[in-house]
């Protein structure tokens, strides 16, 4: 089978939405950019089937040229795999994308507002605040174009009345990325609840972003 290790991959972090609660049964989405058949494109998680029970061939591959009707497969790629298309044909540096419906991220994102600098963590985002795409029904091309402008500059940013979407050069990245939004929520609604927060300047964000690029790096 094409792209067996990227199929298992997409998989086996397919069950980590699961077991780490980032997002329930059905819902969210996997995908790793991939070439099958000497075509671009990005192999993703199915729609309506639940993680526990997906193989290998079930994961869908879509071509970046491709819409739903037009990708060959028996299975129909999920209800999001327009803005996973956009994203990998806006962004060169996008290997992996992980789009979840996880609690904190959602119930933020129910507000439609960006999330401030109230901590620097939010700099992992890769800016001084965390966009917040404007509300489109799933899987139009209006809510991919939301996501597109909310990620400009950006690794990672919320979707309204939605959840979270993020992406890396990996999956661990990607899916490392989706747990630290979720956690950056969660505090900030515990913050909230004491009132609003002290938010970090401009000129020390600056500060915090040049020194995040290394971040990773240890």
């Amino acid at each position: 089978m094409k792209n067996l290790d990227q199929r298992n991959q997409i998989i086996e972090y397919s069950l980590k939405l699961n077991s780490t609660n980032l997002s329930p049964l059905r819902s969210g989405n996997i995908s790793l950019r991939g070439v099958e058949d000497n075509k671009e494109g990005y192999l993703i998680t199915p729609s309506g089937k639940k993680y526990e029970t997906l193989k290998p061939e079930d994961i869908v591959f879509m071509g970046l040229n491709e819409d739903e009707e037009k990708n060959g497969s028996t299975n129909k790629p999920s209800s999001e795999w327009r803005f996973h298309r956009d994203i990998y044909v806006d962004k060169k540096e996008a290997q992996a994308i992980v789009h979840a419906h996880s609690p904190h991220a959602t119930a933020v994102s129910s507000h439609g507002k960006s999330i401030p600098p109230f901590h620097y963590m939010i700099a992992l985002a890769g800016g001084d605040d965390i966009k917040c795409a404007e509300y489109a029904t799933f899987g139009t091309e209006e809510l991919s174009k939301n996501v597109i402008k909310a990620l400009e500059n950006r690794y990672a940013c919320l979707m309204s009345n939605h959840g979270q979407v993020a992406f890396g050069t990996n999956l661990d990245e990607a899916f490392e990325l989706a747990q630290e939004i979720e956690n950056i929520c969660h505090q900030y609604t515990i913050a909230l609840k004491l009132g609003q927060p002290k938010i970090l300047s401009f000129e020390e964000m600056k500060k915090v972003l040049d020194k995040a690029k290394n971040y990773k790096k240890g």
